[in-house]
């Protein structure tokens, strides 16, 4: 497919965006990867995922069951993820190859627009995701609601 959403977080955090972003994957039938870096911070994740509104049901990588969760939090150092996902979400400018995106139905890749290199970091994996022939859209929240930019 080839389609990469970009989430330029300035009001809010991950942790309040995600849960919205999975229950949507999930109400599409898909099976989600989310992908961070350092095993602190998916833990962190995982916390508020258990924590907020709602029940997501999810598991860190590494469990028994990996195959059969439909939301897997997963170091990106890690090996593959085992839930065979259809959507990836990647936090804290976790890696995404083209020849990956092209082979799911959405990647999702949110960042802090507080972060200065969290920025280029975002625009580095833009430019590097369009060479590739991977659509992009940016979405921003600057103006209190998530609004596509052109």
């Amino acid at each position: 497919m080839g389609n990469a959403l970009f989430y330029h977080l300035t009001r809010s955090t991950p942790e309040r965006l995600l849960p919205l972003l999975l229950g949507k994957a999930m109400a599409a039938g898909w099976r989600v990867e989310l992908r961070g870096r350092g095993a602190e911070r998916l833990a962190r994740l995982d916390e508020a995922l258990w924590m907020g509104d709602g029940f997501l049901p999810h598991g860190l990588a590494g469990g028994a069951h990996d195959a059969r969760q439909p939301v897997l939090l997963r170091d990106a150092e890690a090996p593959p993820a085992a839930n065979a996902p259809t959507c990836l979400m990647a936090v804290d400018g976790a890696d995404i190859v083209g020849d990956e995106a092209m082979q799911l139905e959405r990647v999702c890749i949110i960042f802090d627009g507080n972060d200065p290199s969290a920025v280029e970091r975002a625009r580095e994996q833009w430019r590097s995701l369009t060479a590739q022939n991977v659509t992009a859209e940016y979405w921003s929240e600057a103006g209190g609601r998530w609004e596509r930019k052109r």
